[in-house]
């Protein structure tokens, strides 16, 4: 096939893998990540987007005397035992709104440490980070072959960026301290890492990512029987990595693939099956073991399929699709009585 292993819709650096480079040399030296200790220096512009069941709000703004705009991701953090402990003790008060018979609803102000607030923080962000963290209208697209080829994948090879930071994991240049489990064969390996949306700290919310060592293998789009040894190499293996380091069992996780990726080099998800992670849904994520299994009854089975994927108005792939017509923007759907 004809893809292109440096495309990417420039995910890269947000909070799908934004980097902690500021703890090694390949750290840019103008990275507001070095010395970054408060938002005293934040503006608020607006508010993106908010997930009321994930706690989390997507916020964009800039820091004074700092050139570009900034995405803050702000989200509450799962409790654990710890904090329970702390949280159910005398250094917490309680604000009652209101009781009724035996039922009292409070507000409760646990001690800071108890209290806290996960932060990603995405700066410079460009134009695409923006949308892409922006409530849009979302559809779905059935991609056939022929549409993969004459209008997906030349759109993805114009709009190509830069996968450095990918090498940079793969050579030992960023994140080292991070890596979970590495396997250095050339064709078969991958390094296994917490993706940036756990904080590693309880397993309730476990999401790891295996970024594979081979380049070349953009997307599910790419993948055939050539690659059957290094898709059960890292289901096998990654799912003991995280049994032993985490007492999962692998029966307990969910280990998957987005169509479409974020970015353009092969890598898969594995989260906790009680863990509703974002992108866990049909129109994006693809099993593993279910993508093992149509390549071993067709080794070409994702060459010849259709992949349904979901994306926003905004997203400049939607626009692609819209001028051949296979797509309408709601406010241009006409009711008819």
């Amino acid at each position: 096939m004809a893809d292109n292993a440096s495309v990417t819709q420039d995910d890269a650096p947000d909070a799908k893998r934004m980097k902690s480079e500021s703890l090694t040399s390949e750290c840019r030296t103008d990275s507001i990540h070095s010395s970054l200790s408060d938002f005293s220096s934040f503006e608020l512009q607006r508010v993106l987007n908010e997930n009321a069941q994930r706690k989390t709000v997507f916020i964009q703004g800039s820091f004074k005397e700092r050139k570009g705009q900034a995405i803050v991701i702000l989200e509450k953090t799962p409790f654990d035992e710890k904090s329970i402990d702390g949280i159910l003790s005398a250094n917490s008060r309680l604000k009652r709104d209101f009781s009724n018979d035996i039922y009292g609803n409070y507000e409760c102000y646990p001690e800071i440490q108890f209290n806290n607030i996960k932060a990603t923080i995405i700066h410079p962000a460009t134009e695409k980070h923006i949308q892409k963290y922006e409530s849009q209208p979302v559809h779905i697209i059935d991609e056939t072959p022929e549409f993969y080829h004459t209008l997906t994948l030349p759109h993805l090879q114009k709009e190509q960026f830069n996968l450095q930071w990918v090498t940079n994991i793969i050579e030992h240049k960023s994140e080292v301290e991070r890596i979970v489990f590495e396997d250095t064969d050339p064709e078969t390996g991958f390094i296994l890492l917490p993706d940036l949306k756990w904080d590693a700290k309880q397993v309730e919310n476990l999401y790891l990512v295996a970024i594979v060592r081979k380049t070349g293998i953009s997307s599910l789009r790419s993948l055939t029987g050539d690659h059957l040894n290094l898709l059960k190499n890292l289901q096998a293996k990654g799912i003991k990595a995280i049994e032993d380091r985490y007492h999962i069992a692998g029966s307990q996780l969910r280990v998957y693939l987005h169509y479409q990726p974020s970015f353009y080099h092969l890598h898969v998800h594995f989260t906790n099956l009680q863990y509703e992670a974002p992108g866990i849904y049909p129109e994006k994520a693809h099993l593993l073991s279910t993508v093992i299994s149509n390549i071993e009854l067709m080794s070409d089975y994702y060459q010849k399929a259709t992949l349904p994927f979901a994306v926003k108005e905004s997203d400049n792939l939607f626009s692609v699709y819209e001028e051949k017509g296979l797509v309408k923007r709601r406010g241009e759907l006409i009711y008819s009585a």
